[in-house]
């Protein structure tokens, strides 16, 4: 096998320009500034996602046919076998090799003109375990700048397992590098405040963020089994031997820090999540890594972790080589909705009162489009916090305000009145009100309650994981949405075990119950549906959505999907109604367009990002459930990515990769 050398002319050039950089921030701008390439998640370490090239555009873009496909394989037998796995990862392109992973941890190496294997490594995770997510979202790459080129290990791809093994591989040849941790491997549940109380209650999905030669590493967290679940820590990994460098607790455990006299109560110090699971974006040149953290255990009773609970639903900048805060912006406060910062965070720069001014754009599942300044955290557009409703449940103490207002138009409906229930038939709407009726629903926030409240945003957003994306020429970001509500009722737990046979057997569509250990209560959360299977919220029930940050206005908002996806579900509507449930995320480029998969229906569109018009759709062999990527091929072909796996349920499922460009004539 021929070593590619991890540092081409281009790159050589740039740290020869760049001497005010340490070696590691060499490196760094190394990988991020060749346009033609793809070699973060987010395109660069910033995470706006938006790609300079242009030649596929809204001119041409409907001429887009299939490249080549790649099959990971896990369509055997031996690999289908087991819990349903989803296909979401976000391919990497650097010097000329595409980098992919799957759910179990695979990890191939590609010719991105091509799609042919060049290598593979697969670290044998055990198919028997059902793990809650079982998804990965791609791949780290690290330069060593303190390597000779051609060296092994001089180039590193990185993976963090869905069973929680951080590995470190040599992106010449898939093998380990040896030097690094374990014989290559560093073991993730070691050393926890909470240890996991079984093997699916803590796992990794997504990549790590590498800042400076520090592998910053996030969690999964199982939702709702138990107040003190497994602990969410974030930690900081040296790049070259895998030493642990800091650990930052989003439940802080110092007494000397403030926000530790946010969590009140005996046991508010044992809470476990506030987890860290989405990618995370760095600004390497501040030494800062930018972490959305995510709800406290369990998700929607907070009695035993009363107060604030600072850090937790937060965005947290922290200094990537010591681990030390740099600042926290809280987006909810106490949360009871299960509303993480589940939204990747973007870092570009404004033109702000006429200065350029760096900031983080941070969607939320509240609906809201944060946008902070980088090295404060502090709000550039007003905010507004107010009294919301509170708590009628024993025990809890709901905190009194809400940030209402992020200083930019909501992305998706904050509240549900009666005239807004919808139903596909007279018979379906009545009973939709009927039900609204016995809810409470006192608008946005409104509490979880013992008789059902109507949840708007659901815990599925509003903005999800899928993210955003920015054009920076036009200053427009792209965001999908959900709009679908849910209803949260918290079950007496002495009620629900005298008549659990009774309880269980009335699950139906969308319904599902979680124990939450250590509370009163048992939660029950499903989606606001009437007798038919019918969504109650009015259509469409998800939506793209373009916020231009120069007037600071919707500047469109298009449905995203169909109902092909819902019928597929279960979920009756009309087949001409517009909008789908959507999980995965956006891609602007320099051609005017925007690229996204994530709907139910499982088609692959592009949209004109001037005013939101379908430009091109395609359908794909199941959901594209991911983030896709573009580069620029051997070939000087723009080639454009998705996987397109499914999740094994309602996206449904494969093992494709499809690659989609303009024909030669074409270009």
């Amino acid at each position: 096998m021929i070593r590619a050398p991890f540092l081409g002319l281009f790159g050589l050039l740039i740290l020869g320009c760049a001497p005010q950089l340490s070696p590691g921030q060499q490196a760094t701008r190394a990988q991020t500034d060749n346009d033609s390439e793809w070699p973060w998640y987010g395109r660069t370490p910033y995470g706006d996602r938006h790609s300079p090239l242009r030649q596929i555009n809204t001119g041409n873009v409907s001429q887009l046919q299939v490249a080549w496909r790649f099959h990971t394989g896990e369509g055997a037998p031996e690999f289908k076998a087991g819990a349903p796995t989803a296909l979401e990862a976000t391919p990497l392109v650097f010097h000329g090799v595409m980098y992919l992973s799957t759910p179990l941890g695979r990890v191939f190496a590609l010719d991105p003109t091509t799609g042919a294997e060049r290598w593979r490594f697969d670290p044998q995770v055990d198919r028997k375990i059902s793990f809650g997510d079982f998804a990965n979202r791609g791949v780290a790459l690290w330069s060593d700048s303190s390597a000779a080129p051609n060296a092994v290990c001089s180039l590193r791809v990185f993976i963090a397992t869905i069973d929680t093994r951080l590995i470190a591989l040599d992106a010449a040849t898939g093998s380990r590098c040896r030097n690094f941790g374990d014989r290559g491997v560093v073991r993730l549940r070691n050393g926890l405040r909470n240890p996991p109380a079984f093997a699916s209650e803590y796992e990794e999905t997504s990549p790590p963020t590498i800042v400076n030669g520090v592998v910053v590493v996030g969690s999964a967290v199982a939702d709702n089994s138990r107040i003190d679940a497994a602990s969410g820590e974030v930690r900081g990994f040296d790049a070259r031997t895998g030493a642990l460098r800091w650990t930052w607790d989003p439940v802080p455990q110092d007494s000397a820090n403030p926000a530790s006299r946010t969590w009140i109560g005996p046991n508010a110090h044992r809470t476990g999540a506030a987890n860290a699971w989405p990618i995370f974006a760095a600004d390497p040149a501040r030494d800062l890594v930018f972490v959305p953290t995510g709800s406290p255990s369990v998700d929607y009773f907070g009695g035993e972790r009363k107060g604030r609970n600072q850090y937790a639903n937060s965005i947290v900048a922290i200094k990537a080589s010591t681990g030390q805060t740099a600042w926290q912006f809280q987006t909810v406060r106490h949360d009871l909705w299960d509303y993480d910062n589940a939204s990747p965070p973007a870092l570009v720069d404004l033109q702000i009162n006429g200065r350029p001014t760096p900031v983080v754009l941070q969607a939320t599942k509240t609906g809201q489009l944060f946008v902070l300044d980088r090295e404060t955290g502090q709000p550039v557009f007003p905010v507004t916090e107010g009294r919301v409703p509170q708590s009628d449940v024993n025990g809890e103490e709901s905190w009194p305000t809400q940030i209402l207002r992020s200083g930019l138009p909501a992305l998706s409906p904050q509240r549900l009145s009666r005239e807004d229930v919808w139903g596909p038939t007279q018979a379906d709407r009545a009973a939709c009100v009927s039900r609204f009726n016995e809810l409470r629903n006192d608008g946005t926030f409104t509490p979880p309650s013992t008789r059902g409240s109507l949840i708007i945003p659901s815990n599925v957003g509003g903005a999800h994981w899928g993210g955003v994306t920015y054009d920076p020429v036009n200053e427009v970001v792209v965001i999908p949405t959900n709009r679908i509500a849910a209803v949260i009722t918290l079950i007496p737990r002495a009620q629900f075990e005298g008549h659990r046979d009774m309880v269980m057997g009335q699950e139906r569509l969308g319904t599902e119950y979680a124990m939450m250990r250590g509370t009163p209560y048992v939660l029950k959360r499903e989606l606001f549906l009437g007798p038919s299977n019918a969504p109650c919220t009015p259509p469409p029930f998800g939506s793209l959505v373009a916020v231009s940050l120069r007037t600071r206005a919707i500047l469109w908002s298009v449905p995203l999907g169909n109902s092909e996806g819902l019928q597929r579900i279960g979920i009756n509507v009309p087949p001409d109604v517009a909008g789908a449930i959507n999980l995965g995320g956006p891609i602007t480029t320099a051609g005017g367009l925007v690229f996204i998969g994530a709907t139910l229906d499982r088609y692959f569109r592009a949209f004109d990002i001037g005013n939101g018009r379908e430009l091109w759709k395609t359908a794909l062999p199941a959901g594209g459930k991911a983030t896709p990527m573009t580069y620029m091929g051997a070939d000087d072909r723009q080639y454009v990515v998705i996987a397109a796996g499914g999740d094994g349920k309602a996206w449904g499922w494969s093992d494709e990769v499809v690659a989609f460009a303009l024909p030669q004539s074409g270009r």
